[in-house]
């Protein structure tokens, strides 16, 4: 495959084959972490840190940064007064700038003795996210699992059964985190089934985190064996899902 450059070959080697290597290696130097924590892998973990963070940042510049900033900020308020019409200035735009002053603000941090200037925009962040999150999260938690005990339990057949043990589950574990009460009696009955109730949610989202994860190792397993090691000259048959 033609690279996006132009450039398809590199010291009579095809860019495609040294962008295979380079993956294969990184691969496998990140695996050597399952040996020791070794040089290899700290490389390779340096490696993948940096370069992330990079083409992070080069993507908010020229996706955020340019067109929803620098440009707005040019186009409304500076070009108005060089052409000499100040009162063309879309004062709307005044917010941009605000938002430009609170982002440079975070850097103070790097500068002995204006670090407090950098608790201003994280403040603002903070509570911005916190008002916007709230109503979201009442609406669609609290008020989603209210109206799931609010559902009919009888016959159980049809549905009513799952709406029971829905009801059960958040009776009981809502049980177990009321520390008002000691947990005696009713209430430690109660208590004991939500940490079943709770377990049983932790190890279904436990469960699934895991077959992510295995999902992804045998991504890589079969990169290595199918694309990678045929450029050895060891061929395994064709990889699952080919013709």
């Amino acid at each position: 495959m033609p690279a996006a450059s132009g450039i398809t070959e590199i010291l009579g080697v095809s860019t495609e084959l040294i962008g295979l290597w380079m993956a294969a290696l990184l691969t496998l130097a990140i695996y050597s972490f399952l040996y020791d924590d070794n040089p290899v892998y700290k490389f390779a973990e340096h490696l993948f840190v940096g370069v992330s963070a990079a083409y992070g940042a080069a993507i908010l510049y020229h996706q955020v940064l340019i067109p929803k900033l620098i440009k707005p900020v040019s186009e409304g308020l500076i070009q108005p007064i060089i052409a000499g019409d100040p009162s063309a200035i879309v004062w709307t735009k005044a917010t941009l700038v605000i938002s430009g002053i609170l982002g440079v603000l975070i850097f103070s941090r790097f500068f002995r003795g204006y670090q407090w200037l950098s608790r201003w925009p994280i403040a603002f962040v903070m509570g911005l996210y916190a008002g916007l999150s709230i109503p979201v999260s009442i609406q669609s938690l609290v008020l989603m699992q209210m109206h799931g005990t609010m559902q009919p339990v009888w016959p159980l057949t049809g549905g009513g059964f799952d709406n029971l043990l829905l009801i059960v589950g958040v009776v009981c574990t809502l049980a177990y985190f009321y520390f008002s009460l000691p947990h005696r009696g009713v209430m430690g009955g109660l208590s004991r089934v939500g940490i079943w109730f709770l377990m049983i949610g932790f190890g279904a989202g436990f469960g699934n985190t895991v077959m992510a994860r295995i999902s992804l190792l045998i991504g890589r397993i079969q990169f290595l064996l199918y694309e990678w090691l045929p450029t050895l000259g060891i061929h395994l048959g064709a990889g699952p899902g080919t013709g």
